[in-house]
């Protein structure tokens, strides 16, 4: 019995002392930490900050919102942006590299490029690291990545197309139209980044007034990857001769001289090709008429 009493007196004075000892230990760990770290810094936001971005939790990590469009298509000329979006970036930093040189572009919100058409943007507190580009060029066309300063670095790839719009008309650069017929002329605007904003014609370097006396002048725009303008001008006169300037809004103009012929000489539209096929056979005939 006294035995089992003696049992029971250890374990009681082992929680006595479990119970005097652990609060000693874990009092004796924060003096520790406030004595190492500083009892301002232990107990202020910035020391938790700064710990949990040393070691951050697996899966928090920085990443790119993928979403982004990543195929951007400029034009000679016109500024573009160059837009890559970092969700939990902590205290990395974004960069924008160009790849045809390896050229490192930009760091944060600094440029690091003699070249002044290339500029970093980006506005505090937004996940958005934007590269600017003034004046592009099609040389500027290549890919681009945006860099997060991990170990190793993370890329994003962008690629950007510089392109110059191309105006044509359909059968330039001389139609050739029969007096009384209908004058068809289609304009058609390519590699635009986007549709014109308008297409205006001109009749020898003088806008066309679509409510003039003359009338039966119409025109039918339809806007989309390839644009096309098609103007038509009823019961063609000789006045309507002379040279059709197409311009869109946002690429350059393109043009096409019109002849309006006379229905009694058809013939006049091989005028010019049979003068040379004369000059051609003229020394010819004379040579035989020598010979025979």
């Amino acid at each position: 019995m006294y035995y089992k009493r003696s049992v029971f007196g250890k374990r009681y004075h082992q929680c006595i002392n479990l119970r005097v000892i652990l609060p000693f230990k874990m009092t004796s760990i924060l003096f520790f930490f406030v004595v190492f770290c500083g009892g301002e810094a232990f107990g202020s936001r910035r020391f938790w900050t700064d710990f949990l971005e040393e070691w951050p939790t697996p899966g928090t990590g920085p990443y790119f919102d993928t979403t982004v469009q990543s195929n951007v298509t400029g034009l000679v000329g016109k500024t573009v942006h160059l837009v890559c979006k970092v969700k939990n970036l902590g205290n990395r930093t974004v960069s924008w590299v160009r790849h045809r040189d390896i050229h490192l572009l930009t760091v944060g919100r600094y440029t690091y490029t003699s070249d002044q058409r290339f500029e970093a943007l980006h506005s505090p507190h937004s996940e958005e690291w934007t590269l600017r580009i003034r004046y592009p060029q099609r040389k500027d066309s290549g890919l681009y990545e945006c860099q997060i300063s991990t170990t190793p670095p993370m890329g994003h790839p962008v690629y950007l197309s510089v392109v110059e719009p191309i105006t044509e008309i359909v059968g330039g650069p001389d139609l050739f139209i029969n007096k009384g017929s209908t004058i068809n002329l289609t304009c058609h605007v390519k590699f635009a980044p986007e549709p014109p904003p308008t297409m205006i014609w001109s009749h020898n370097r003088e806008a066309i007034n679509f409510d003039s006396p003359r009338g039966g002048i119409s025109l039918v725009t339809e806007k989309g990857p390839v644009t096309s303008s098609r103007l038509l001008i009823q019961k063609a006169i000789l006045n309507d001769s002379g040279l059709y300037t197409c311009a869109p809004g946002n690429a350059n103009p393109t043009n096409v001289r019109v002849h309006i012929l006379n229905e009694e000489h058809p013939a006049a539209m091989h005028h010019g090709s049979g003068d040379k096929m004369a000059a051609t056979l003229l020394p010819v005939v004379a040579f035989l008429w020598v010979i025979f």
